[in-house]
């Protein structure tokens, strides 16, 4: 029974990390990205919708390609974690001296006696699913990625994505003056930038409060060159 409720505990970290990676990926990006478009655009127009326009444009097509990028990411993990337990079942048939060297192996690298070896060694082989599933974690040391997987971490990221966006861009939706609209989404941008670097080194084991002005700083540097840059030009 404890066994079962050990792994149960592992597999909801494993999922809790996994959404929480996405959040990071799809926020960090979702604030910053639309966050310099908008300050940049501000420094090249005076009204407001164009930068609307152009800002939900953005949106799309970022959490669009933030999206696809993460369901990539998963089906590589699932097509490798396929292939490569294909392989084991293959070496285990035709190659099954040498999956029992590297069982006894592992078993004596963590200090199981020869006798112990023997012992382990032939039990586990005695389940070819079991065994596979041992080499897998133990040898390659991968675990069964959720099928689901890409198609969650596509959701995820997209959604966080937008939800990053929304912030910076809002401002311009009830001010028509796009410079004061900046204004407002410089302090409310770089509130959320402050608070979710905070969050994020936190969970990271980073310390909290330098993680929070680093990924502040790295947001208002972005904007600060988009708008200097569109300044320039228009000038």
């Amino acid at each position: 029974m404890d066994t079962h409720l050990h792994h149960d505990h592992i597999e909801s970290h494993l999922k809790s990390s996994a959404l929480l990676t996405d959040i990071v990926i799809g926020m960090s990006d979702g604030l910053t990205v639309p966050f310099a478009l908008a300050a940049g655009l501000s420094g090249a127009v005076v009204k407001s919708d164009i930068i609307i326009i152009a800002g939900i444009a953005e949106i799309a097509a970022g959490s669009i390609a933030m999206g696809l990028g993460g369901y990539l990411a998963g089906k590589t993990e699932q097509d490798h974690y396929n292939s490569e337990i294909k392989r084991e079942y293959d070496e285990i048939e035709n190659l099954r001296h040498r999956e029992i060297e590297e069982t006894k192996e592992f078993f004596a690298n963590i200090g199981l006696s020869e006798e112990l070896q023997e012992k382990a060694t032939e039990e586990i082989s005695r389940d070819k699913d079991r065994w596979v599933d041992f080499m897998m974690k133990y040898e390659l040391g991968l675990e069964k990625p959720d099928p689901k997987r890409a198609t969650k971490s596509a959701l995820n990221i997209g959604l966080s994505y937008i939800a990053g966006g929304i912030i910076p861009l809002s401002p311009y939706f009830f001010i028509h003056d796009s410079s004061v609209a900046l204004e407002y989404s410089v302090v409310a941008t770089l509130i959320c930038l402050f608070i979710f670097g905070f969050f994020k080194s936190k969970i990271t084991g980073v310390n909290p409060w330098k993680g929070a002005i680093r990924v502040m700083l790295i947001g208002a540097m972005a904007a600060g060159a988009a708008f200097g840059v569109a300044k320039m030009i228009g000038g």
